[in-house]
């Protein structure tokens, strides 16, 4: 199987439905043997059902994930990714802030050999910001981006790691998810971590990003969870 769509979900019963319907078209249209793994991370709407109804052409498989009780992104991207078994794997958010063609910009830098993993990236000079965040999200990003670098130390050439549109070489992502303890929003630095004590190579590339308003993070109450998870991964990775 050439490529498992990761798409973790909660509460998204509105636009899951379109996240299933851009991903098959996607894998369709690039004639591409492929899976959509829907995570339901303990939702409280009818995201489940609605998944479970879309339908998706021949030859493309499409698995609803429900997990109880909710946990967090991280939860339930890892449980998307241990299930796939494509050679390989990418996470989307819901929402299609990013249109799923850039996905070929990932492929191409996996396929090419030149890295194991491939982010999209909001910051670079080539990306198109269509609608950008709220000022004090932008602000909060800044933030978080130079505590990550200077008191974590992800390497700095990472100018977006919280960008929800990442892929993988299929058995590197099921190695480097079944070995990440974050549930919540510091899953992505976990891994660029693990995957750089590993000497895997990650690679960004370039697309086209809008901000999804309806978003589910709250960022008052995510912004302190999230430096508190920042100090727990530190400790947690020491050794």
């Amino acid at each position: 199987m050439d490529l498992s769509i990761v798409i973790p979900a909660y509460n998204e019963a509105r636009k899951i439905g379109h996240d299933i319907d851009a991903a098959a078209a996607f894998l369709k249209e690039n004639k591409l043997s492929g899976e959509i793994l829907v995570v339901d991370d303990g939702s409280g709407d009818r995201t489940s059902p609605v998944a479970q109804k879309v339908p998706v052409p021949a030859g493309i498989v499409k698995k609803v994930i429900r997990l109880k009780p909710h946990k967090g992104k991280g939860y339930a991207v890892r449980s998307g990714i241990k299930q796939s078994t494509g050679d390989y794997v990418m996470f989307a958010d819901s929402g299609l802030c990013v249109p799923y063609r850039f996905a070929l910009r990932g492929l191409e830098l996996l396929r090419s050999g030149l890295c194991e993993i491939a982010h999209g990236s909001r910051k670079l000079p080539q990306s198109v910001v269509v609608h950008r965040h709220f000022f004090h999200r932008r602000i909060s990003s800044r933030l978080f981006r130079r505590l990550a670098v200077h008191f974590i130390g992800i390497p700095p050439h990472i100018t977006d790691s919280q960008c929800g549109f990442k892929m993988y070489r299929g058995a590197v992502a099921r190695e480097l998810y079944a070995r990440c303890l974050s549930e919540r929003f510091m899953f992505d630095v976990e891994i660029i971590l693990r995957a750089q004590k590993r000497g895997y190579r990650i690679i960004e590339f370039p697309l086209e990003w809008r901000s999804d308003r309806d978003t589910r993070f709250r960022f008052l109450s995510a912004s302190v969870r999230s430096m508190l998870d920042l100090i727990a991964l530190k400790r947690a990775l020491r050794n």
